[in-house]
C-alpha cells in the first residue's frame, strides 16, 4: 500500500494457536472488506513477475508496462484499505514485502536482462547494490512508521527517493532505447553508474516531494491550467509514451534539489517559530518574577 498509510490493528490472518483458539474462532467468517486490499496488493506481485517474464522473453515494453501497472496497483490498495476500513498489520507487511520484489527486484533484474549483462560481474553487482538500497529504504520506512508526534509540515516530504518513484527512475534508459535510440552494449557502464546513482538517492536522507499535503482546494486561477496540463499529459503518454515518461524521470530528478531547499526553508522557520514561542515564554516568566 502507498508510503503513509495508517496501519490498524484488524488482522484478517489470524497466527494458528491452537491452544488458545477454539474450532468457532478459527474458522470464523472474514470480512471481505479486510481481503480486498490484499488482493489489489497480490495482483500488484503478480504484474511485478510478469515485468521480469517479459524482459526474459525480450519484450522490454511490456516488462515496463506490467511494472507501471505494479506501481499503479501500490498506490491504489493503501486507499482501497481505507475506503473500505480495511486496514490490517498483515496488509502492511504484505504490501512491504510486494514492494521489495516489485521495486527493488524486478527493475535491476530487468536492466542486467537488458543491456548490463554485457559486464557480468559488475553489471550484476550493480543489480545487487540497488536491490539492497531499496531492501533499506523499505525497512527504514517501517520503523519510520512508529515515530509520532510528527511535524504536520514533514508529510509533505519523503526521506530519500520512494520505491515505486526509484523503480521508475532506474528504468529510464530503456525508455531511450525504446524512444528510438539504437542499442549499444558499450553503454552499459553508464547504465551502470546511472543505476548506482539512483540506488542512492533511494538509500539517502535527501529530502524529496510526497505530494502528501496537495489540498484538495485549488485556487480557481488555477483550475482550467490544471486542466489542461492534465489532459495534456495524458494526451503524450498515449502519443508519446517513452519520451513523455523521459520527461516525467527528468522532472521528477530536477525537483530532488528543489524539494531539499524547501525541506531545510521550513526546518529553519519552525526552528525560528519555535525560538520565538520560548522567548516569549521567558518574557512572560521575568515578568511574574
Amino acid at each position: 500500500m502507498d508510503d503513509e498509510q495508517d496501519h490498524g490493528l484488524t488482522n484478517p490472518f489470524q497466527p494458528f494457536e491452537p491452544e488458545e483458539n477454539s474450532p468457532k474462532q478459527r474458522f470464523k467468517a472474514v470480512p471481505f472488506r479486510l481481503i480486498a486490499p490484499n488482493l489489489v496488493t497480490l495482483m500488484a506481485l503478480c504484474a511485478g513477475l510478469t515485468g521480469v517474464r517479459m524482459a526474459i522473453e525480450g519484450r522490454f515494453e511490456m516488462a515496463l508496462i506490467s511494472l507501471f501497472a505494479a506501481a499503479f496497483l501500490d498506490g491504489v490498495d493503501g486507499r482501497v484499505a481505507r475506503m473500505l476500513k480495511g486496514t490490517s498489520r498483515f496488509g502492511a507487511e504484505l504490501d512491504s514485502l510486494t514492494d521489495f520484489v516489485n521495486f527493488g527486484v524486478a527493475p535491476p533484474l530487468i536492466l542486467h536482462i537488458w543491456i548490463l549483462n554485457a559486464i557480468p560481474s559488475i553489471g550484476w553487482i550493480a543489480s545487487l547494490l540497488f536491490a539492497i538500497a531499496m531492501v533499506l529504504r523499505l525497512a527504514r520506512f517501517n520503523v519510520a512508521l512508529d515515530e509520532k508526534n510528527k511535524p504536520a509540515w514533514k508529510r509533505g516530504f519523503f526521506v530519500g527517493v520512494p520505491a515505486p518513484a526509484g523503480a521508475i527512475a532506474v528504468l529510464a534508459p530503456i525508455y531511450l532505447e525504446l524512444a528510438g535510440m539504437p542499442h549499444y552494449d558499450q553503454l552499459a557502464i553508464l547504465v551502470m553508474i546511472y543505476t548506482l546513482f539512483i540506488a542512492m538517492l533511494v538509500v539517502s536522507s535527501i529530502p524529496t516531494y510526497s505530494g502528501k499535503t496537495v489540498g484538495l482546494r485549488i485556487p480557481r486561477a488555477h483550475v482550467v491550467p490544471l486542466i489542461v496540463g492534465f489532459v495534456a499529459t495524458i494526451a503524450m503518454l498515449f502519443s508519446y509514451t517513452w519520451i513523455t515518461m523521459l520527461v516525467v524521470v527528468a522532472l521528477y530528478l530536477i525537483s530532488i534539489p528543489l524539494a531539499r531547499r524547501a525541506w531545510h526553508k521550513a526546518n529553519r522557520e519552525m526552528a525560528e517559530e519555535a525560538t520565538t514561542n520560548q522567548n516569549e515564554i521567558n518574557e512572560q516568566d521575568d515578568l511574574k518574577d
